[in-house]
């Protein structure tokens, strides 16, 4: 019977707001600038600007898994293309959020991701201005009636089956385990080559360690940097299922309102590495999804410091837009970041198969000897043979002896007791 792990607790979303207001202008920037682009030190930063020279991710679908993607801010105007609701408490189309405490959340990823912005160089702009999104609402904990677990796995088979190229899952369960629904549903994910992009978790958040879904083979797992592309301490977590790193640190998020708000968190850092591989695809629609996952990590840059990877701080780097796009990298055939049917395969109750036939050689045993005829009933009280073999003619025989030793006996006394008389004194 397959094991149900509810995930009712210990969820966490994976980017804290910082500030409700609007970003103030950087009065470094030329005046003519936009005060929100101008802000976006990213694009400039990882090669996203050189990468719109090629691609703008026109083509290619991202699914944000998230709170729900807010229906009215300009920024997602023609980017959201369909959604639904898994949560039980949403809208059938997803553009509802349904999270009580972080109704921007979903927004705000899919903004980094793919936002179009308010007009040619204004406003919030996405990494893929030009892919499209589709909002699937989810919630976290009590403002959900269905468990998250079925969740989670009812989205990504949604995704899948809506056209999905990339998927976004910016939270954490702040547990290394998962359902094993989750087997099948990210197992479906990859069989249907999509490429699936995870945030590691932040411990300003209390996530001490990588948790799923970003421990789940396959899936890349991003952490983050602060603007000097540092490890962040308090806006990312570190592990061993890191692939890449990217921004997680003065971001910028369109709300459900419509307001750009400072936010930080590896939230933010996944939807940028989402949008990165939406440029790879539309740029090489021939690529399957692990080509598209292995063209990002090896195309990321070396921290400075770092002289291994993957580094449980950065993965194998920090995300290079530019150099993923344009970069000739040899192809793979398997997934950089894990089997997940392997993973079944060693850590899952495995089927038990048709066993073989076994095969007896046969011996030969020598026939028994004939039964003895059975004897011949006699009458009641008669001796038979074998009591008169092994009872009476013994018995005869030492009760005849015993008497022949008893006669010598008396015999002996009496001749005894004569020549005593006749040598007594008055014989003589």
């Amino acid at each position: 019977m397959r094991r149900r792990l509810l995930l009712v607790v210990g969820i966490a979303l994976t980017g804290a707001l910082l500030t409700g207001a609007t970003p103030s202008p950087d009065p470094t920037t030329a005046e003519d600038e936009d005060p929100i682009r101008s802000q976006q030190y990213w694009l400039e930063d990882y090669g996203i600007t050189q990468a719109w020279e090629t691609t703008r991710g026109a083509g290619v679908t991202i699914a944000v898994i998230d709170s729900g993607i807010a229906d009215g801010p300009p920024e997602f105007e023609g980017a959201v293309i369909g959604g639904t609701d898994v949560s039980g408490v949403g809208t059938p189309d997803g553009r509802t959020p349904v999270d009580v405490i972080n109704r921007n959340h979903g927004s705000q990823v899919a903004s980094l991701a793919a936002a179009r912005g308010t007009g040619e160089d204004a406003g919030m702009i996405g990494v893929a201005p030009e892919a499209n999104l589709l909002s699937i609402s989810l919630g976290f904990g009590a403002s959900a009636t269905v468990p998250f677990s079925e969740q989670v796995a009812k989205a990504m088979v949604w995704a899948v089956d809506n056209g999905a190229d990339i998927i976004n899952l910016s939270f954490t369960t702040n547990r290394t385990g998962w359902d094993e629904s989750w087997d099948e549903a990210f197992l479906y994910a990859y069989e249907h080559d999509v490429v699936v992009v995870v945030a590691a978790g932040n411990r300003g958040s209390g996530t001490d360690v990588v948790g799923a879904p970003a421990t789940i083979p396959g899936v890349l797992t991003v952490a983050g940097v602060d603007p000097e592309g540092r490890a962040s301490i308090e806006a990312s977590t570190q592990g061993i299922t890191i692939g890449i790193s990217a921004p997680s640190e003065r971001l910028l998020g369109v709300t459900l309102d419509g307001k750009v708000e400072g936010w930080k968190g590896t939230s933010g850092a996944a939807p940028i590495v989402a949008g990165v591989a939406a440029l790879v695809r539309s740029a090489h629609p021939e690529l399957n999804a692990v080509n598209v996952i292995n063209r990002i990590i090896q195309t990321a840059r070396t921290p400075p410091g770092v002289t291994r990877v993957p580094d449980p701080f950065y993965g194998y780097g920090l995300v290079d837009a530019a150099a993923a796009v344009e970069t000739n990298v040899p192809r793979v055939t398997q997934n950089p970041m894990g089997s997940l049917p392997r993973w079944i395969e060693l850590n899952r109750r495995k089927e038990v198969g048709p066993q073989p036939t076994p095969t007896v050689t046969p011996v030969e045993i020598p026939p028994l000897p004939p039964a003895e005829p059975p004897a011949a009933a006699a009458a009641p009280g008669l001796p038979t043979a074998d009591s008169l073999r092994y009872g009476t003619l013994p018995l005869v025989a030492l009760s005849g002896a015993g008497i022949l030793v008893v006669l010598g006996g008396i015999a002996t006394a009496r001749r005894v007791r004569s020549a005593r008389v006749r040598r007594s004194p008055g014989n003589l």
